[in-house]
């Protein structure tokens, strides 16, 4: 009988025995922790796929999809069943800071589809806006549709792929961005050439001169002071917007940001157009924060060194 308590001699690969017994227990729990949900939660449609499974699942008055990676479970999306227009998680009323920066995008991508809560908040502000939307799990996508009330467009087309190479074709084609969304890690796994100073210079030159980059990332990681001077080194000064449960977004813009009072002025501006959604400048205003409070001589994140994941730790 295998001992899973034993750990290999360092240096000593696992034996294919092992490896298929860990994949077993890993895929055991992801079912348990599966089983133990539906327990407090109304089920509505599970899924497994080949690195994760899906669990969609009503509770609290919401309806939300989670993901199970390894034992693992997190919520990527809720929506209120009693208000679905309001944004029930703190990181995505954060993301529609970058309105303050920008209050009238007409070109929008968003990297990262999730339950399709974001493009459907912008689709109700800027109904006339045009929308490219990527995702590179196409069974994402269908629960989205299914579940979520998401529904494509002419205006909102999903491309089905990564999100770095619809970045490259997009260059090639000349198209240009008023506002990005990169919001497709989570506290588990992060891809990797998503983050690079490569990608990142990639996505400047999508910008239009007043586009804006809103990112979702995390704050409370060795990766921190990387992913800052790595943000820094390719667009100069940008906001920070920190919350308490590790997530942080970071708000920038092709041509340097606007200043405190500019960001004021437009939040103000924008009040009665967000509140629908849950926005207020309560909340995100005191949250905007330039000061350079991590390590600027922390080693660049580029596609030659990149250990993200490695870095993605307390």
């Amino acid at each position: 009988m295998l001992n899973l308590c034993t750990t290999p001699k360092p240096g000593s690969p696992r034996t294919f025995q092992e490896r298929r017994t860990l994949r077993f227990v890993s895929s055991l729990l992801s079912l348990l922790w599966m089983a133990q949900s539906a327990l407090a939660a109304h089920v509505l449609h599970t899924e497994k796929l080949l690195y994760r499974h899906i669990l969609v699942y009503e509770d609290g008055g919401e309806r939300c999809m989670a993901f199970s990676q390894r034992d693992h479970g997190t919520r990527q999306t809720c929506r209120s069943l009693t208000d679905p227009n309001v944004l029930v998680f703190p990181y995505t009323r954060l993301l529609m800071g970058a309105l303050y920066l920008n209050p009238q995008p007409q070109r929008i991508l968003i990297i990262g589809l999730g339950g399709g809560v974001l493009p459907m908040a912008l689709a109700s502000l800027y109904p006339a806006a045009d929308m490219d939307l990527v995702e590179i799990d196409p069974a994402i996508t269908r629960v989205a549709q299914h579940f979520f009330g998401f529904k494509p467009s002419s205006s909102r087309r999903v491309t089905e792929e990564d999100g770095r190479v619809f970045a490259k074709r997009a260059i090639k084609a000349q198209q240009h961005y008023d506002l990005i969304l990169l919001d497709a890690f989570d506290h588990h796994y992060i891809p990797e050439h998503l983050l690079t100073q490569e990608f990142l210079t990639e996505i400047k030159s999508l910008l239009t001169p007043q586009g804006v980059l809103a990112a979702n990332t995390f704050s409370t990681s060795q990766l921190y002071d990387h992913e800052s001077a790595t943000y820094e080194a390719v667009f100069g000064t940008f906001y920070n917007l920190r919350l308490e449960n590790k997530n942080r977004i970071i708000l920038l813009q092709r041509d340097g940001v606007p200043s405190a009072e500019v960001v004021a002025r437009n939040a103000a501006a924008l009040e009665a157009k967000l509140k629908p959604l849950g926005v207020g400048q309560a909340e995100l205003l005191p949250l905007f924060s330039s000061a350079r409070d991590w390590n600027p001589n922390a080693r660049l994140l580029t596609d030659q060194y990149a250990p993200s994941n490695v870095l993605n730790t307390p």
